[in-house]
């Protein structure tokens, strides 16, 4: 057989890291017997893509209408780095004995890259390719999928530290009798987030109606556009329901009022900035559920999702069991590479948020399969399973640290 076995060892536990973050890592090679190679290239490729079908009716020369289907696609490339572990492209051929082999290997990565995202119809993605150069034999791949966050400070966006009011009310018309006011009010202190914390939801009812209020629906939604350059097109993506909850009945001339939290889940920070063809936005959608022959009062806020949260929400408490554990990478014994740089540094070169703990970099629950049409499926190997999650960075939030809400 020869190969054995390969994996590819990065020097951050999570397979995580920022942009402008330097990745180092190692090749190790298992070989049951001699292996005969010209070289050992590794490909550092970060790239977006996105692919769908449109179909419409179209009429024949013989005034037929039949059916035709265009496939669009875009594509935007970060960068691409390609060198020798072993060897060369003109290098005369090597013989690897039995056993393992080890090559270490770097890759500075870009400062303005998006984060990255994988989506139904598109994704933004970073690869790690390994590949055994073989003379008169065909290639051998194996290809591995890490994470790569572009840093979103929402200290920096005076505007996610306000509050948001979203006011919502309606009169109904019941024989030819117009009845007093619906009206719901919901409140949320600021309007930025980051992955793990609550949002923090308060709701004011005042149905002076003679309609039953039946519910109020809280949605928290994630919006993607993905865009096409050949040709140019655009679709949304329907809009997904990240978590979801509800409140009531309130009855006709009845009043009350709620106060309820949504745990925000690993996402992707808000807009993939330096991306041209996919775009994320966040909202939280309120739908107040009436009954009878009446339509009901929708509305929405906009949040902005981070990576690094406002300094005035502090996640955790001083309790150090709750401080999340630094795993110890098995490529540098001191753990020291990749997302583990988290935090801003000040202009003396320290942390500029001492008090803010380092999160978890958590995977997301959407998984898509990283072997594209440009691999040969019958000599590319995927490493770590054919399916990835990017991993976002989830902060530990005690129920205390959620700010205080005006009624």
């Amino acid at each position: 057989m020869g190969l054995k076995g390969c994996e590819v060892l990065l020097d951050n536990p999570w397979n995580t890291y920022y942009a402008g973050q330097t990745v180092n890592g190692q090749v190790n090679f298992t070989f049951d017997s001699t292996k005969k190679v010209r070289g050992i290239i590794i490909r550092f490729l970060g790239e977006a893509n996105t692919e769908w079908t449109e179909e419409k009716n179209v009429t024949t020369s013989e005034n037929k209408t039949e059916t035709e289907t265009t496939n669009l696609t875009g594509h935007e490339e970060y960068f691409k780095i390609q060198y020798y572990l072993l060897g060369g492209k003109n290098s005369p051929e090597t013989e690897l004995p039995a056993g393992t082999h080890t090559y270490p290997f770097t890759c500075a990565l870009p400062q303005n890259l998006p984060s990255s995202f994988e989506g139904e119809f598109g994704h933004v993605r970073y690869t790690i390719k390994v590949t055994l150069d073989r003379p008169w034999k065909f290639d051998q791949n194996m290809k591995m999928a890490f994470t790569v966050i572009a840093p979103v400070d929402l200290n920096l966006n005076p505007r996610v530290k306000e509050p948001s009011k979203l006011d919502l009310e309606k009169s109904f018309c019941c024989f030819c009798c117009r009845s007093g006011p619906l009206a719901v009010i919901t409140s949320i202190p600021q309007t930025g987030y980051v992955s793990g914390q609550m949002l923090p939801i308060t709701c004011e009812v005042d149905n002076a109606s003679n309609v039953n209020l039946t519910s109020v629906k809280f949605e928290l939604r994630k919006l993607v556009t993905f865009r096409t350059n050949q040709p140019r097109s655009e679709k949304r993506e329907a809009k997904v329901i990240i978590a979801q909850l509800s409140v009531g009945p309130v009855e006709a001339g009845q009043s009350n009022s709620y106060r309820q939290q949504i745990t925000i889940p690993a996402l992707p920070p808000t807009n993939l900035l330096n991306c041209g063809i996919i775009s994320l936005d966040y909202d939280l959608h309120v739908e107040c559920v009436v009954s009878g022959p009446h339509s009901n009062l929708t509305g929405k806020v906009p949040i902005t999702l981070g990576t690094i949260p406002l300094a005035s929400v502090q996640p955790l408490s001083d309790d150090p069991s709750l401080a999340p554990t630094q795993p110890v990478s098995p490529v540098s014994p001191r753990g020291g590479g990749g997302a583990l740089g988290w935090n801003v540094a000040d202009s003396a070169g320290g942390a500029l948020y001492p008090n803010i703990l380092p999160p978890e970099f958590v995977e997301t629950e959407y998984r898509a399969p990283i072997k594209t049409k440009g691999d040969d499926s019958d000599h590319t190997q995927i490493i770590g399973g054919n399916t990835f999650a990017p991993r976002y960075p989830t902060f530990q939030f005690n129920n205390a640290s959620a700010p205080a809400m005006s009624p």
